[in-house]
């Protein structure tokens, strides 16, 4: 059927952007949309769009830039995320109107990122390998080499993540012949392995938190001989990577000298961590000013750069940073409410059992809301369609249909 086939277009389109292309990734949710059309029964699906938690509770999101035209003092940068955020309307729409995806459809979605971040992971290593730093102190220094398709290091450390969780679940399906099960477990390695290789902290971070709570998920279970395995995991590979990994153990050092600059009052102006503990400082004292409705998310940057100007920090102007907090950021932008509806999104999926008992959602979750508490992600437009894109793919279609754990790819 055409309405599934532009569906499916849609979600390889964003995958492959995702990873390569940043004009295929505003292609998808057009795709996305034109599938909806292509449907012949939409107005009968109609309802399933209007009573969809998931994709309500992201209408909502949009509903607060919406309003906060009534306060806005910046119409140009309004303006702007108005047309920016459309995706927080047009995703879900597509996943909840548009002739759903099979679920051998959907497992070869999966495989196509789980395999092209694995792709993109091991062609990254190659390069470093082959092109080390020059800098001997790289680490020590805060820098972080990007995807070798042009990925900040933030968000292909969270791709990582979700490639070596994702690649093992995959695995495990019924649609998974010997020799993908085969490389959906490589592409795994690869991923951990360079999210190690190449010390990328807020990846291994969130690996790390995402491997401790599947360890008491398996304890708790009552499966305390792979329990045990797991928490030997936890610690041994932590450790060994630290004594046997320059990298790791350089920006392990370079962490605790960057966080010490801070709280000892020293300048820190060439320290990426202190800067973000100044921002969420500046943006605590914004927020207490504003709980009520926020300064606007049009509005936010220049509120921060404005409370930077009474205290600094010691930062230059060159050195104001945003909130890099995604929780703080809906606070200061749109107020107790704003928080109140991203702790809905994220959370909301978790009351549901179906939801819950899904594997691929709570990872998703996990990993991207662990995320979130050190990076405002959706500011940046490829951490934007990362989230979008994956939350309506894994949890508004679950919603809509009922997926549970046994029929999930």
């Amino acid at each position: 059927m055409l309405s599934q086939q532009l569906l499916l277009l849609a979600c390889v389109a964003g995958v492959v952007g995702l990873l390569a292309s940043r004009a295929l990734v505003a292609l998808s949710p057009v795709m996305g949309v034109l599938a909806v059309l292509a449907n012949p029964r939409v107005r009968r699906e109609l309802p399933r769009w209007l009573h969809n938690g998931a994709a309500g509770r992201m209408a909502l999101l949009y509903i607060l830039l919406l309003i906060s035209a009534l306060y806005t003092d910046n119409w140009p940068e309004w303006r702007h995320q108005v047309f920016r955020q459309l995706p927080f309307i047009g995703v879900p729409l597509a996943f909840c109107l548009a002739v759903p995806l099979t679920n051998r459809q959907r497992f070869g979605v999966g495989c196509s990122f789980v395999l092209g971040v694995g792709m993109v992971a091991a062609a990254t290593l190659l390069d470093y390998i082959v092109h080390p730093p020059t800098d001997q102190h790289f680490y020590m220094v805060g820098k972080s080499q990007p995807a070798i398709t042009g990925i900040f290091h933030i968000h292909f450390g969270i791709m990582l993540v979700l490639s070596a969780f994702f690649g093992l679940l995959l695995s495990r399906s019924k649609y998974a012949a010997q020799l993908l099960r085969w490389l959906l477990w490589l592409a795994a390695a690869v991923s951990v392995v360079t999210l190690h290789m190449l010390a990328y902290r807020t990846g291994l971070m969130l690996f790390y938190i995402a491997l401790f709570v599947n360890v008491l998920r398996i304890l708790f279970a009552r499966q305390f001989t792979l329990g045990i395995l797991a928490l030997g995991l936890f610690v041994a590979v932590p450790f060994a990577s630290y004594r046997f990994l320059p990298s790791v153990r350089d920006r392990a050092i370079a962490t605790r000298y960057d966080i010490d600059h801070f709280y000892n009052g020293e300048d820190i102006n060439n320290f990426s961590l202190s800067k973000r503990l100044a921002a969420w400082h500046t943006a605590r004292a914004v927020a207490r000013q504003h709980l009520l409705v926020g300064v606007g998310p049009a509005d936010a940057q220049d509120a921060m750069m404005a409370q930077y100007r009474r205290h600094s920090y010691g930062l230059l102007p060159l050195n104001w940073v945003m909130i890099h907090n995604q929780y703080l950021h809906y606070l200061v932008a749109s107020g107790l409410p704003g928080l109140f509806v991203w702790l809905l999104v994220l959370l909301g999926p978790l009351a549901q059992p179906t939801q819950r008992r899904n594997p691929y959602v709570y990872h998703f979750l996990l990993i991207l809301g662990a995320g979130m508490l050190v990076d405002s992600l959706l500011e940046m437009q490829i951490g934007f369609n990362l989230f979008v894109f994956l939350y309506g793919f894994l949890v508004v279609a679950t919603e809509r249909s009922g997926y549970s754990t046994v029929n999930l790819p």
